[in-house]
């Protein structure tokens, strides 16, 4: 029997949310310093151990962009290796909402329209998400 290679890569596990208001979409811009930084992306952050993700989008959410989530779906996972690390992202469809929406930590965001999506420079690993976003959309 071949020996089983483990990888050395971090595997970090982040709760995404696609959150809609009608045909809006809320992204939120990336800090310059971060990984992948300059670049929007849909809000959200790392499950913590012991935390579900629905727990940990709740909390992210409040936290990062002060929305707070009233409905959420599964919308799906994808896993997305990076040379550094592999991010397994959890994403969900946040249908409704409380709150404006705001960069609590001074990032830029903005409500965009589904159909203007594909003008903003997204991470790699955000390809399939907006995939699916936008034949969510054309699906109605």
């Amino acid at each position: 029997m071949g020996q089983i290679m483990q990888s050395t890569k971090k595997l970090i596990h982040v709760a995404v949310g696609v959150i809609q208001r009608d045909e809006q979409i809320f992204i939120s811009k990336r800090p310059d310093q971060l990984h992948q930084g300059g670049r929007w992306e849909f809000p959200g952050g790392k499950v913590e151990q012991g935390e579900t993700v629905v727990a940990a989008l709740t909390r992210e959410l409040m936290e990062e962009v002060g929305l707070q989530v009233l409905d959420a779906t599964p919308l799906m996972q994808l896993e997305y290796a990076y040379p550094e690390k592999t991010v397994l992202l959890d994403v969900w469809l946040v249908s409704q909402t409380e709150g404006l929406g705001e960069g609590l930590e001074g990032q830029q965001v903005a409500w965009v329209h589904f159909s203007e999506l594909s003008n903003y420079q997204f991470p790699d690993a955000n390809q399939p998400i907006l995939d699916k976003v936008l034949a969510l959309y054309q699906a109605q």
